[in-house]
């Protein structure tokens, strides 16, 4: 049995910026899935969501002690600014980036994969179940601070 870990993220916004929520789903080793949930962030854009969902997903594997990670996001964008394949320009978007290079470091390793919509749907419906409720659900630790999130403009 591998000791590889999985995270599926989602981020989304109604609007671009807009009112947005992250979803995840950890799965331990085995593949069962131990914490899952969703967070209203606010109003922020897409690219701002699908970041905190990963930086979220991330942190939740941690405290659940996951040491090695598989994280899967339908965000090409995410996924490949993570694999170094695409430079980070957004100036908004690089303290995100920088945040989820820091834990990634707190890892022995981590992988990212980009994933298609059909995918993810659990994690989707988790970041709509929160902008809906415009509440944290689900039982994942860990959560963004509601608000923390700050919009970066048009474009992030």
């Amino acid at each position: 049995m591998s000791d590889v870990w999985m995270v599926n993220t989602d981020g989304g916004s109604r609007g671009n910026p807009g009112p947005a929520g992250a979803g995840v789903v950890v799965r331990d080793p085995s593949g069962e899935i131990v914490a899952r949930g969703g967070s209203y962030l606010g109003s922020a854009t897409n690219n701002v969501a699908e970041y905190e969902a990963m930086l979220w997903g991330m942190r939740a594997a941690r405290a659940l002690g996951a040491t090695s990670l598989l994280v899967r996001a339908d965000s090409e964008l995410i996924v490949k600014q993570m694999l170094g394949q695409y430079r980070v320009k957004n100036e908004g978007l690089k303290p995100l980036f920088l945040r989820a290079q820091e834990l990634r470091r707190a890892f022995e390793d981590v992988t990212f994969q980009h994933v298609r919509r059909e995918a993810n749907v659990e994690a989707d419906a988790l970041a709509n179940e929160a902008m809906d409720a415009r509440a944290d659900v689900g039982d994942a630790p860990e959560p963004p601070e509601r608000g923390a999130t700050t919009l970066f403009g048009e474009g992030c």
